[in-house]
């Protein structure tokens, strides 16, 4: 009985390893660098990780989301890796810095030139995106893996509120609430540090400037006081020396 009972537990414990280590929670995904603010732009990674043991990954196809067309999509050169952009003309043209705008990134597809994503490695495909919707609070990109042996893999599948996760979901990009002015300022912010810096460096140095000042008076009267004392001293003993003498007694 002891037996058996051991038995089933370690069968139970070699379950849970291989659901754990089960390929299908490694999918593509998306995810900002730091924020994804409603209005804003963002610099947002496609990680793709290779699930297969004897094949690398040799394409990725990202479908960009119609409902909520992105104007701006300016992917980042990867070494080992062709890019290419392509637009579509929109049904509905969409104002983006006060001018109409009649196209919108449909679909951005890597293509490697080398070897591509081999087994047991994964690989971020970094795009700056932008201007991100204020009316929605996430954004679906669905995405289609290819890999040397010829497999495609679609993740594509959309999560259904109150269901389970599909086996192939869909890349999704969380939007977060925008800032005062709906958009993010990097820029802006920088000269605003750079200035805060400065000025702590003029504070700084107006404030070391006095105490220098009395750091130097301090040590002045400190060896004017030594010599006073000396000479007080010196004085003193001799002013003792000639009372001692024979010639002051007469």
């Amino acid at each position: 009985m002891k037996t058996s009972r051991v038995a089933a537990v370690g069968a139970l414990t070699a379950s849970a390893v291989v659901v754990l280590s089960s390929p299908a929670f490694a999918h593509v995904s998306v995810q900002p660098e730091g924020a994804a603010a409603k209005g804003g732009y963002a610099v947002v990674d496609f990680k793709v990780p290779n699930e297969r043991d004897k094949a690398s990954t040799t394409k990725l196809e990202v479908t960009f989301p119609t409902d909520h067309p992105l104007a701006s999509a300016m992917p980042e050169p990867i070494d080992g890796w062709d890019v290419k952009v392509t637009k579509a003309t929109l049904d509905k043209p969409i104002e983006m810095h006060g001018e109409k705008i009649d196209q919108a990134v449909s679909k951005i597809t890597w293509t490697a030139t080398g070897k591509g994503i081999q087994p047991g490695f994964f690989q971020k495909f970094p795009v700056s995106v932008g201007a991100l919707p204020e009316d929605a609070d996430e954004l679906t990109f669905k995405a289609i893996q290819t890999y040397s042996n010829k497999e495609v893999v679609r993740w594509i599948e959309v999560q259904q509120d109150g269901q389970e996760e599909p086996e192939n979901p869909a890349p999704v990009l969380t939007l977060s609430e925008a800032t005062e002015d709906g958009h993010a300022h990097g820029s802006t912010d920088a000269e605003k540090t750079s200035d805060d810096s400065k000025s702590a460096e003029n504070t700084a140095a107006e404030t070391a400037a006095p105490a220098d000042s009395s750091d130097t008076t301090a040590r002045v009267l400190g060896v004017v006081g030594i010599v006073v004392g000396a000479l007080g001293v010196a004085y003193g003993v001799l002013a003792g020396r000639r009372r001692t003498s024979p010639g002051t007694d007469a």
